[in-house]
């Protein structure tokens, strides 16, 4: 995986250097990822559902025009991934209801390089655009934060993971979205919605194949402009 990353950083200065820079754009973008897992099929019903787990993402990126409609975009991402579970039940006081339940979120800090084509569909000042392409990513860190409710909610319970044996930092997926940019000046803004979709089994047991990848939905907004002006 880590030969991976190197390349697309080779690939990367190679295909910068024989592009004029007035062409090249740098940007940046912000916004919101609804990290999710998939279930073990095998286990049906013995575990919860695994709900969407709401996080930030950003990264800075490189838009390198390899033709008038089509150019290369690697970026650096930080995307907050994971799941939700949520468990309840209703306790009977003398024939009230009492609501008593927990929140349990894994979230994991991780640093993504999605390396992406970039497809215009139209040209004119609005132009909506096709992106896909494969993304190696890293978790830097991560935890489980647990929520008590009643009839209040509790502060957050975290406890830090610790990654390596079961715990896999890697992740190799892919990235599929569309967009849609607008000039603004000499650059443009963008809206962006992405789908990304893990590879790699996150969670390593012996003997029995835990099949929990990583997916991800993503909402961004962006600026980028063009380097040499």
């Amino acid at each position: 995986m880590k030969r991976i990353v190197l390349a697309g950083v080779v690939a990367l200065g190679l295909m910068a250097a024989q592009t004029s820079f007035a062409q090249v754009q740098v940007g940046i973008r912000g916004g919101a990822n609804w990290g999710f897992a998939s279930k073990p099929e095998f286990l049906g019903s013995l575990t919860p559902t695994f709900h969407p787990s709401p996080g930030p993402t950003g990264a800075l990126f490189f838009d390198i025009p390899l033709s008038d409609r089509v150019s290369f975009r690697p970026e650096v991402a930080y995307v907050q991934k994971g799941f939700v579970v949520k468990q309840g039940l209703d306790l009977n006081l003398g024939g009230f209801q009492l609501p008593i339940g927990a929140r349990m979120a894994y979230q994991s800090q991780t640093l993504e390089i999605p390396l992406l084509a970039k497809v215009n569909l139209s040209d004119g000042p609005v132009q909506p655009y096709f992106i896909a392409g494969p993304a190696v990513s890293y978790a830097l860190d991560g935890r489980i934060r647990t929520r008590a409710t009643a009839l209040i909610t509790t502060q957050p319970i975290d406890v830090d993971l610790n990654y390596g044996g079961m715990l896999n930092r890697w992740d190799v997926g892919a990235v599929g979205g569309l967009g849609l940019s607008m000039d603004a000046g000499t650059g443009k803004f963008f809206v962006e919605g992405r789908y990304t979709h893990g590879f790699s089994r996150q969670v390593q047991v012996p003997v029995v194949n835990v099949n929990v990848r990583n997916r991800g939905v993503a909402l961004s907004l962006g600026y980028s402009f063009p380097i040499g002006y």
